[in-house]
């Protein structure tokens, strides 16, 4: 049976901060953390989804996988869409600072005119920078009416929301630190319609494709499990040392704790006992 008394221990101010610091830890685990790498977990699904689908799948036209100018989302991110019409290259952006198979990268982003009258955002592919880490001399994009295979992509977002800006270097091109339609539509003047596409290899205008990511689900799911067994792991060491405290001799308690003698102390009491002990030589030769 727990001694009331003793569980006055659970009112102190230091015992009550380590609960609430526990506690507030594990909710973060179960509620905050955990959810949000499961979220992640599921987002890459999706999109991996979408990848092995696009891979089997038959190209369809622009406007029966995506309605009304609907912008790309998970579930239609990657689909293989077909167009017609020609490019516009005067409204071309340069994306910089861009990484390809861990290397530094340029990708050029044409705007194409269908022959429905809509326009739409190409990225053509990827350039290697030059000896000055500039934008390098590429072909430009075919002209007249050409037929397209492409790959619907969401577009990205800068947090800073810059728009593009011309670079000394490719004084006759823009550049932009996004991939985004809003942004080449901005700089261009054109009514770009949302989302941009991604050309694969042998299609007219493509400079060197992108490769395609991999189907691997990553670290999420482990994160997710990781989170939900620290927050486990902390409310047991707090079950721990409360039952700890509630028993006889706890740190937190009243009770006066012995401390045990070193060796030295104990040596030094027998000394002084054999001393007080010892016979007087005067009287014992007597």
């Amino acid at each position: 049976m727990v001694d009331v008394a003793r569980l006055k221990f659970l009112l102190r101010p230091g015992w009550l901060a380590l609960t609430l610091l526990v506690f507030a830890f594990a909710a973060s685990c179960f509620h905050i953390l955990s959810p949000w790498q499961f979220s992640r977990n599921s987002e890459q699904s999706a999109s991996n989804n979408a990848l092995e689908a696009s891979f089997t799948g038959n190209p369809q036209p622009l406007a029966q996988v995506l309605p009304n100018n609907a912008a790309p989302d998970s579930k239609t991110e990657w689909h293989v869409i077909t167009v017609s019409g020609t490019y516009l290259p005067k409204g071309e952006v340069v994306a910089r600072l861009r990484t390809v198979q861990g290397e530094a990268a340029f990708e050029v982003l044409t705007p194409f005119r269908t022959t429905n009258g809509v326009v739409m955002l190409i990225d053509r592919g990827f350039l290697k920078p030059d000896e000055r880490s500039a934008v390098p001399p590429y072909a430009a994009p075919p002209t007249g009416v050409v037929n397209l295979v492409t790959r619907a992509r969401q577009d990205e977002t800068d947090p800073k929301h810059r728009t593009a800006f011309a670079d000394p270097a490719t004084a006759d091109k823009l550049q932009s630190y996004v991939v985004s339609s809003q942004v080449v539509a901005q700089a261009s003047k054109l009514d770009i319609r949302p989302g941009y596409f991604q050309l694969d290899t042998n299609q007219p205008g493509v400079l060197t494709a992108l490769p395609l990511p991999q189907t691997d689900s990553g670290p999420y799911l482990s994160y997710a499990l990781q989170w939900i067994a620290f927050g486990v792991m902390a409310i047991l060491g707090w079950l721990y040392f409360t039952v700890r405290e509630l028993k006889p001799g706890g740190a937190l308690t009243q009770e006066p704790v012995h401390k045990r003698k070193s060796v030295a102390q104990i040596l030094a009491e027998d000394d002084n006992s054999d001393q007080f002990h010892a016979p007087d030589p005067v009287h014992s030769s007597r």
